[in-house]
Order: C-alpha cells, then sequence, then structure tokens
C-alpha cells in the first residue's frame, strides 16, 4: 500500500531553484530506492515549504534509518542553507510531518 508523507517548513521563494537542485542531485542517486519513494513533489506556498514524498509503506521508519547514510546527511547538510523548521521547537522529523486527517480515493 502506497503511504504519502507531508513535510512542512520555511522557505525563501527565492530559495525554489536551488532547493530543487539540491533534490534533483539526490534523486539520480540511490537514496530514494533505499528510502522505497516513488514520487517526491515540492511545493511552495507564501514562505511554506511542502514536501510530498510518497512510497511504500513503512517510509518513516526508512527516514529514521536513512538518518545515519552519507546520502542522506548530504542533501539535508544543502538543505540546512535554504529550508528552516516551521516549528521552532522542531527536534525531529515528526516535528516536520503534517497529520492526515481524510482520505478520499476512488
Amino acid at each position: 500500500m502506497a503511504q504519502r508523507t507531508l513535510i512542512i517548513a520555511r522557505m525563501d521563494e527565492a530559495d525554489k531553484q536551488a532547493v530543487a537542485d539540491i533534490f534533483a542531485e539526490s534523486d539520480a542517486t540511490d537514496l530514494p530506492v533505499l528510502l522505497g519513494a516513488s514520487r517526491r513533489t515540492l511545493f511552495f506556498y507564501r514562505g511554506l515549504y511542502l514536501h510530498l514524498i510518497e512510497a511504500q509503506d513503512g517510509l518513516t521508519e526508512r527516514l529514521y534509518d536513512a538518518r545515519r547514510h552519507r546520502l542522506f546527511d548530504d542533501v539535508n547538510t544543502k538543505l540546512s542553507a535554504h529550508i528552516s523548521p516551521y516549528d521552532p521547537g522542531w527536534k525531529e522529523p515528526r516535528d516536520a510531518m503534517a497529520e492526515p486527517f481524510y482520505t478520499w480515493a476512488r
């Protein structure tokens, strides 16, 4: 079964291309395969960065496991120049993940 995770953070509109380039570089590596990701979509809305990841079940657990991988560390280091937490009390990835409360599918 597919799983979707939406990550929310802050980003300056001027950084959209830089962030897209960082992900394009990362998505050309084995990292998406390690995460089980099948699709990534980045959105920008009024200072908000929205990152939708679609994957097989277990994405959240694989994200936590991947945090120790050099490819994950590389992309996060590069993104840190452009992305900041939405919640100033952010401590871990779950603190940036939106909670789904309704889903409809045909």
